[in-house]
């Protein structure tokens, strides 16, 4: 059973992930940029540009005939950013808290399996009949 959700929450977590974007886009320019390693700052680099992508493709979906795969695509996108961008802000900034983030490299690529899943939902979708 797939949760419920309507195009306007599909607009509201669009709106909610592209302003966390924005405002960790800016640290990691701003604030980020003399206290982490090159390759920590690509990562966190990184971890926006998806994040930024998939809240426009949230934005997206709140534009289609809602039905279960786009409403499954949802879901993933939204479990991708947490997952993909949420493991790669933590492990990005792991030099400065001093935390151990062992926990955190495992949960990078199932992130990045909910996106294609997601990618792969709006593809069946294409074939369905409204």
């Amino acid at each position: 059973m797939i949760p419920s959700i309507s195009t306007s929450r599909i607009r509201q977590i669009a709106a909610f992930f592209g302003i966390i974007a924005v405002i960790f886009g800016a640290f990691g320019a701003h604030a980020l940029k003399t206290q982490l390693s090159a390759n920590a700052l690509e990562n966190w680099k990184t971890a926006v540009n998806y994040q930024f992508v998939h809240a426009l493709a949230l934005l997206l979906l709140a534009t289609l005939p809602i039905n279960r795969l786009i409403r499954l695509s949802a879901w993933f996108f939204s479990l991708g950013i947490v997952c993909f961008s949420g493991s790669l802000y933590l492990l990005s900034i792991r030099e400065i808290l001093t935390i151990n983030t062992a926990f955190v490299g495992p949960i990078t690529p199932i992130g990045g399996l909910f996106f294609i899943l997601g990618w792969l939902c709006i593809f069946f979708s294409a074939f369905k009949k409204n």
